[in-house]
């Protein structure tokens, strides 16, 4: 009783702990989850490319179609910042059409690793055909993967935006996806930078 009279708030009812809000400490949590699988994932890869180079494989690499790839996914990473900042901004019509931007651009970029999939295996290099080839569509795979999801995610913002249930009051649904699309962009620069450039 006294506690209220003092202005005390209960931070389990509040929705927030340590002043972090539980969706976004969740959030955290999971991407702190999702460093450790690519993590693993990439050493495997980096283990097996030492072990057993193969020049040959890594030359059938398309860096120009991957940079212009990955271009178009850190993009996609600035439309969300802009996008975000429009709800903060209480633009609820600029938040949709930032969101649709992301969306359009994951798809862009799902598709050129798609034509780059294909691409590979034309010329031999699939899943079953090398160690090389098979830790390097197990690593990029999931990646393309996780992108996916978050054409997903961002797609089911894009509706609550459009059905009004974002504001400059209410931003949390917004900025925890945008956490996400972050880390799978970030992910990728990694995996661009060990696959392709080193």
């Amino acid at each position: 009783m006294g506690t209220h009279a003092t202005g005390y708030k209960d931070p389990f009812n509040s929705g927030k702990a340590l002043g972090l809000n539980h969706t976004k400490l969740g959030m955290w949590l999971f991407l702190a989850s999702e460093v450790m699988f690519f993590g693993g994932l990439l050493s495997a890869f980096l283990h097996y490319r030492v072990s057993a180079p193969a020049p040959v494989e890594d030359a059938l690499l398309d860096i120009t179609l991957v940079g212009i790839n990955t271009f178009i996914l850190l993009t996609s990473s600035f439309t969300v910042v802009l996008g975000f900042g429009s709800i903060q901004a209480g633009n609820v019509k600029r938040l949709g059409f930032f969101l649709g931007a992301t969306i359009v651009l994951g798809v862009l970029f799902l598709s050129g690793q798609v034509y780059e999939f294909y691409s590979l295996t034309q010329e031999g290099l699939t899943l079953t055909s090398s160690v090389f080839g098979s830790s390097f569509y197990t690593l990029t795979g999931f990646h393309g993967l996780h992108v996916f999801v978050g054409i997903l995610w961002a797609s089911y913002v894009l509706l609550g935006a459009l059905r009004g249930k974002y504001s400059s009051e209410s931003t949390i649904g917004v900025e925890v996806f945008g956490l996400y699309w972050h880390f799978v962009d970030i992910v990728w620069i990694v995996l661009f930078t060990l696959i392709y450039l080193i």
